[in-house]
Formats: C-alpha cells, structure tokens, sequence
C-alpha cells in the first residue's frame, strides 16, 4: 500500500444499465438493446479529511457514483481506490466486511433509511453486530449511548421508534448508525434535503464537526449549491453522466468557468439582488438514451459553436480546477 496514494481515487468510473424492453417485445417490434451510460468516464481524488461535493441537476449520476463508492453497484468501466486499494476487487475478496467498516453511507431519506419496527438501539447497535466489534449486550447498550450522545441526541433516545423522532433526529439517527463502524470515509447522499433548512443548518455542523474530530473524508452528494458552499473543499459540477467542472469551492463559486455552472449559480437568489429577477436554468436535460453529439450541454449553451455540437471536450487541467469545454482556454 502507497502512503502518497490520495485517499480516494476515482479513474475513468462508468456505469450503464440495460433499460431494454423484454426479449418478446424487442422480437416483435424489431427494436434493439438500450444501454443507459448514467455515468461516463469520470475521475476525481479526494484527500483524507477534506470533503468533495458533487452538483448537478437530477438525473446527472451523482446518485449512482455514491453507490459505485460504496459497493452497492459494480461499474461498468473504471476504478475506485482507497489508499491505492481497489475497492471493488476488495469487496468480492474475504477482505469485504474489513473494507465495509472503513466506508460508509448516509442517505437521502430519514423516513425511509430506518427499520419502523426497529428501536433506535437496534438500528444503531446492527452495524456492530454484523461487523462482530461487540457481543455484549451492555458494552453494546453503553456504545449506543455514546453514539447518540455525539449527534447530540439524548441516550435514553435509544428505547423509542423511529416514528417517535422529528426528519432532522431521523437523520442524526443515520449518522450515529454511519459512524458505529468507526469509519473513514463517508458517502453522503444529499443528506439534509428532505429537512428543513433551520434543521439542516444542525445536521450539518453535525457532520463538520464530526469531520474535525476523527478526521473524516466525504464525498457530499446534492442539488443545494449553499450547502455545498458552506461544507466544501472542492466542488465537482455534473451534467448527464459526465464532470465538466472540478475546481476548490471558493474558486468555483467567485469565478465560475463552465457555462452549465455559471447558469447554476445564476440560478441562486441572492439577499443583496432583491430587485434582480432570478434567472432560471435553460432549457432540460437532453434525453440519456439519446444525448447530443459532441458535447452534451451544447443544446442550451450560449457560447456553442460548430465545434462543440461534433466534438466531445475532454476534462482539462488549467491551474487549480479542471474543465471539459472549448470555449474555455
């Protein structure tokens, strides 16, 4: 194992999915196979202890490459590496459950992710219980406690069902049973969205100052470019399946250089523009299974030429960010 390996490292990952209608119905209509490429090539690092947010309007496989992460998919190209340890020969190796407590998920829905039949001290508790780092049931009990101690939620909480709890200590819940394994990276997949935005302001510093503490690395999933900017060290920007801007957070958000992110940003309200008008982003995402030649976003960019509609941009290395457009030299 190499110590100057970047913590995680993400080279030319692609997944696609076989969206085709059944072998009887293709015979009949004489129709062919359909791939979806939901993610195409993509690569990025993340340095241990800092946290990497991945944007994009819905559909753009920020989603996909969380679970490509975390094992829940096997990509179709490409690799992940966790200090130069190829994650998804680990997890069809003996060494799986090992990798497995190093790395683990949050995910969108609070009411959906917990067991309503489950008290907390047994949704908390499984992880140590399937992972074999605990059989006594008071070291487990005083475990528990601890854990919910740490996402500030009282210990006594462990009695009660998840229906008992607000959205905001559903999530907090999922963090505690995240971080029960003691790991090192976490896939957070757009984990304060389905909360209100005073709520997530808690969930959030939460998560910070977990972060600071045992030295966590994220990969942050979301839509919401001001949570991005408030927990970010670098941001990746994704459009149908591909980046096509990666640069640190305050670079990307005061000097924008794809014309996708500038129209996200655009999109932003803004407290001192209360007279401005919001501008909306452009036009929809093309189709997956039918995306444009050359480069895909060049349908509803204001700067594509002849070039852009024949021509694919490649990520390119200009400083301290990293962008797929011609327009941009």
């Amino acid at each position: 194992m190499s110590t100057s390996a970047p913590f995680i490292d993400v080279q030319g990952l692609s997944k696609h999915f076989d969206v085709s209608a059944s072998f009887l119905n293709r015979l009949i209509e004489g129709k062919p196979k359909q791939n979806l490429i939901a993610v195409n090539g993509v690569s990025f690092q993340i340095e241990q202890g800092t946290t990497l947010a991945l944007v994009g309007e819905s559909g753009c496989g920020k989603s996909t490459i969380a679970k490509l992460l975390v094992g829940l998919y096997e990509p179709t190209q490409g690799s992940v590496k966790l200090q130069g340890v190829d994650v998804h020969a680990c997890y069809r190796s003996p060494r799986a459950l090992q990798l497995r407590r190093r790395v683990q998920m949050i995910f969108q829905d609070p009411y959906a992710s917990l067991n309503p039949r489950w008290h907390v001290q047994d949704i908390v508790a499984e992880p140590l219980l399937e992972h074999g780092l605990m059989s006594n049931a008071t070291d487990i009990e005083q475990r528990v406690g601890e854990l919910l101690s740490k996402v500030g939620l009282n210990p006594i909480d462990r009695i009660k069902y998840p229906h008992q709890f607000s959205g905001g200590q559903r999530q907090r819940i999922s963090i505690a049973r995240a971080l029960a394994t003691q790991p090192e990276f976490l896939v957070c997949d757009e984990p304060t969205s389905a909360l209100d935005v005073s709520v997530q302001a808690q969930v959030l510093n939460i998560m910070q100052d977990l972060q600071t503490q045992h030295d966590l690395t994220y990969l942050f999933i979301s839509h919401n470019l001001a949570v991005v900017r408030h927990v970010s060290d670098r941001v990746g920007v994704m459009y149908l399946g591909r980046l096509v801007e990666l640069a640190p957070t305050d670079q990307l958000f005061l000097n924008p250089q794809h014309p996708y992110t500038r129209m996200l940003l655009e999109a932003i309200p803004k407290l001192r523009d209360t007279g401005r008008a919001r501008t909306p982003v452009q036009g929809e995402v093309p189709n997956p299974l039918n995306p444009p030649s050359g480069c895909t976003f060049h349908p509803r960019c204001p700067q594509a030429t002849d070039r852009c509609k024949q021509e694919r941009p490649a990520l390119r290395t200009m400083g301290r960010i990293q962008i797929a457009c011609h327009a941009v030299t």
